[in-house]
């Protein structure tokens, strides 16, 4: 198994969303319990001695390899949910991404200061949802905060938005 038998596991959904938009769809990659098994460990090998104490993990697809992630580095999960979902008190950000707008939350009490966090989501394109989370780690103020993703889109520059973190990782660019 390497990178380039995930990459062509990942199925294309062109006009998804909405039109113009090539969706990345990675049910295609999650449902091959051998490309599961080397993403999970290609994410744990680069995290694994960076300190994680909480993986935050994005709705939806976040939570997949995020809880993995979490269960692997020996570390708590906590989730960002879109707005409602969530049913303590929470910080709520709303942001807009590539094809609309939208709004996130993460529960009041899910990060410590004395967190090292890892913030997983699936793909970063523009960084709309990412920057959302991160401002939303903000209200937190861990003592670092590392981010992680699936896939990254690198034309649309998504990275050049996420501020104030550690370091940012995609296993796969396109």
């Amino acid at each position: 198994m390497d990178i380039e038998q995930v990459i062509a596991s990942i199925r294309n959904i062109p006009d998804f969303p909405k039109k113009g938009v090539l969706f990345k769809d990675i049910t295609t990659a999650m449902k091959d319990a051998e490309v599961l098994r080397f993403i999970s460990d290609e994410l744990y090998e680069y995290y694994k001695d960076k300190g994680i104490t909480k993986v935050v993990g994005l709705e939806s697809r976040g939570f997949m390899l995020g809880s993995i992630l979490a269960y692997k580095l020996h570390a708590g999960f906590v989730l960002i949910r879109k707005a409602g979902k969530l049913p303590a008190e929470t910080y709520r950000v709303d942001y807009e991404l590539e094809y609309g707008v939208d709004s996130l939350e993460i529960h009041k009490d899910a990060i410590e200061k004395n967190d090292i966090v890892l913030l997983h989501d699936d793909l970063l394109a523009t960084g709309g949802s990412a920057n959302a989370a991160l401002t939303l780690l903000d209200n937190f103020k861990p003592k670092s905060i590392y981010v992680s993703f699936l896939i990254e889109l690198k034309d649309l520059k998504g990275r050049d938005r996420l501020k104030g973190v550690q370091d940012v990782h995609s296993l796969i660019q396109f």
